[in-house]
């Protein structure tokens, strides 16, 4: 299949989607770009993880926090999804380890207690500083304020510039983009953007997902490294999940046969 056809066939499967589908993709080598519902708002499930771990690194390289300091969680704050929630008692762990969890295995206990601990106001701001706008985290999962209508979104053109200037070593420093990136090819939720790759592809991405939402972003790496964004809201995710899967490898294949 040549990369016309390629690209006519994944469009016109984003179309058959019920709810909200976006999609985002760049060539890092050749330029090339593609979106569908790019510039959209999203529900954003886990993918703020992404940019708030952005914001901590940036305050990091400041000096507005330490790494080493120690949060307590209490057990009536644990919450679905992740680790945290199984470990008895009082957990007390350093802030390193809790943003560790919160990419990693996408922990939301972890990342409840970084958003408190540095609190919406300063996250956002170091958001905005970072080209985030229509990305925002306005709020802890799982909270009542969800509501009253406060939620979490991501935009996947924002997402996208973010990794290419991950890519570039712009975010920080190239000390510090190297070091985010590092983090998320760790990333243990695998079956989407690598559910068919080879093994051996390095992948730097972040996903979110809920019942009714399911996302994936990030770098994949090869002959030809390119950024894809996958954003879906409705009553598909399975579906959705499939087509994350056959595009990212299609993608990949297109690259590496050119």
């Amino acid at each position: 299949m040549n990369r016309e056809d390629m690209w006519k066939k994944i469009l016109e499967e984003l179309e058959t989607f019920e709810g909200s589908a976006g999609f985002c993709y760049k060539n890092l080598v050749t330029g090339e770009e593609k979106a569908y519902n790019g510039d959209r708002r999203f529900l954003a499930a886990s993918m703020v993880k992404l940019p708030l771990f952005m914001a901590m690194m940036l305050m990091r390289e400041r000096g507005e926090t330490d790494f080493d300091e120690m949060i307590t969680i209490r057990p009536e704050q644990k919450i679905p999804g992740g680790a945290v929630r199984y470990m008895t008692g009082d957990v007390t762990m350093d802030i390193a380890s809790l943003a560790r969890l919160m990419i990693v295995i996408s922990d939301s206990t972890a990342t409840n207690a970084l958003f408190r601990h540095y609190g919406a106001e300063k996250i956002g701001s170091c958001l905005r500083e970072l080209g985030f706008s229509g990305t925002q985290f306005n709020r802890e999962y799982y909270s009542p304020l969800e509501f009253q209508g406060i939620n979490n979104y991501f935009v996947p053109l924002e997402i996208v510039a973010a990794f290419e200037r991950l890519y570039a070593g712009k975010v920080v420093s190239p000390q510090v983009s190297e070091e985010i990136l590092e983090v998320l090819c760790q990333q243990q939720i695998d079956h989407k953007i690598c559910g068919r790759l080879p093994e051996y592809v390095r992948v730097a991405h972040k996903t979110g997902e809920e019942d009714d939402k399911t996302h994936d972003a990030g770098i994949v790496f090869g002959s030809e490294p390119f950024i894809v964004c996958f954003a879906y809201v409705g009553a598909e995710t399975a579906d959705y999940n499939d087509f994350i899967r056959k595009t990212s490898e299609a993608l990949w294949l297109a690259g590496e046969i050119r």
